[in-house]
């Protein structure tokens, strides 16, 4: 069992990413909805939904619906460049597409009117905590992830494609896939972040 705190500092993000990863298409998977189904959430709502693309189900995500939705707002001069990270992003083993179900949030309004302007709050906190803790548990297993964040512009071909229900909000996507390069140092700020009172 890996110490948590080096756990915490080996999850970096990813960008060079490869197909050959050291678990098969259903341990990942096991790893993935393991990882969602113990994340915590505000009144036990489990908000968070997950659509997991592996294989050639990933590449089409990157090569098909997130280049032709962003060749449609990029200029042309700053494509070359657009393409080349799809191209990276399509290199990985998978991709995980993060949904919160707004039909839940809703319902938790309507029950609960007096905290009904948190629930959409609690509800990112909830997709935040489901994805670093399938970040941790992809990096347990020495897989890299990064995330994306191309929605709203691939909405409505993923909802089509693979009969996305009208209440799941797309929050993010996040490739990943064998650690072909390592992340670079990062530089940890301390300065001013923390207050304690008390021994």
């Amino acid at each position: 069992m890996t110490n948590f705190s080096d756990l915490q500092a080996k999850r970096r993000s990813i960008y060079a990413l490869g197909k050959d990863v050291n678990l098969t298409n259903q341990e990942l998977i096991d790893t993935i909805q393991g990882a969602i189904l113990q994340t915590p959430s505000a009144f036990n709502s489990q908000t968070s939904r997950v659509v997991i693309l592996l294989d050639e189900e990933s590449d089409a995500f990157w090569n098909e619906i997130a280049y032709s939705e962003l060749e449609k707002v990029t200029p042309a001069e700053a494509f070359e460049g657009t393409k080349e990270r799809l191209a990276g992003f399509a290199q990985a083993k998978g991709t995980i597409l993060f949904y919160e179900d707004q039909d839940v949030v809703k319902g938790l309004q309507e029950q609960f009117p007096l905290y009904a302007e948190n629930f959409p709050i609690w509800s990112e906190q909830g997709h935040g905590i489901a994805l670093y803790a399938t970040w941790l548990a992809l990096a347990e297993q020495n897989i890299g992830l990064n995330v994306q964040h191309y929605n709203p512009l691939v909405d409505a071909q993923l909802a089509e494609k693979y009969d996305i229900p009208a209440n799941w909000k797309l929050r993010a996507q996040a490739p990943f896939g064998e650690i072909k390069a390592l992340a670079a140092d990062k530089e940890i700020q301390t300065e001013n972040r923390f207050k304690v009172f008390g021994n």
